[in-house]
């Protein structure tokens, strides 16, 4: 979790009255709360490497929570994973672990021990999301290396330009304001105005438009910016990949490129 960002939590459940609850009362605890219902979406999430925990339901339409959790593991995902069901088996809490996951919670659960096992969690791993490589599509963040990649072409960037994009990629589907991108790259937003922003945005956009990776950051006019891809913008709004565009998620407002 990087200093002074919330930390950001994705909720895997089949059920929507469950993925409603958790993101109210997570978000009300003062998290970041990214929720979906199914296996493929939930895989997609997780791959890009930008959360800090998630939530997994074993029981999922598409693919099951331990095949999730498998896939991950493999693609080299080390975000800590707890698994959510009502099966209560040793055997199945034994099947999640063994696969990698950090915890295990049957339903029904209590909030307050949800809330207690996440923080836990987050304290056992405090310096992993500054380690953690981001992915969206063929664009790969190595925060660990400060290296940036789009497929095989390495990609130079500024110390200030790579800090723009690894905030905006560590929130890989939500939209980053100017204040927050302040705050993560300046530290201060006395330290530098909005416009410092829009300029350093425009640099980094050019150097990913020479590589063929320009869709990747996208200007949410009267918002602020956004790090995604077609796939990723299928999984936040729970249906199949598009062109391009902005997640279509209850009115949400659309892209620009400026």
């Amino acid at each position: 979790m990087l200093c002074g960002v919330r930390p950001r939590v994705l909720v895997v459940d089949d059920e929507t009255g469950v993925r409603r609850a958790l993101q109210r009362g997570l978000t009300a605890e003062g998290m970041d709360v990214v929720v979906t219902g199914d296996g493929p979406s939930a895989l997609r999430l997780g791959l890009t490497g930008a959360f800090d925990v998630v939530l997994l339901d074993v029981m999922l339409p598409g693919l099951s929570g331990y095949r999730v959790l498998e896939r991950l593991r493999a693609e080299g995902v080390r975000t800590p994973v707890l698994m959510v069901s009502a099966k209560d088996g040793e055997v199945d809490q034994a099947d999640g672990l063994d696969l990698g996951a950090d915890g295990y919670l049957v339903k029904p659960f209590s909030f307050v021990v949800l809330v207690a096992q996440v923080r836990a969690v987050l304290r056992r791993n405090p310096t992993l999301a500054a380690d953690q490589q981001l992915r969206l599509g063929e664009l790969t963040v190595d925060r660990a290396r400060r290296q940036v990649s789009w497929g095989e072409t390495a990609i130079q960037l500024s110390p200030r330009e790579f800090a723009v994009l690894s905030t905006l990629a560590g929130r890989a589907g939500s939209v980053v304001t100017k204040d927050e991108l302040l705050r993560a790259v300046w530290g201060d937003e006395q330290a530098a105005t909005r416009n410092a922003v829009e300029v350093y945005v425009g640099y980094l956009r050019r150097k990913l438009d020479a590589v063929g990776a320009g869709e990747v950051v996208r200007t949410i006019r009267g918002h602020g910016y956004l790090a995604s891809t077609a796939e990723l913008d299928a999984a936040m709004a729970g249906g199949t990949p598009r062109t391009g565009g902005a997640p279509r998620t209850g009115g949400a407002p659309r892209a620009g490129h400026r």
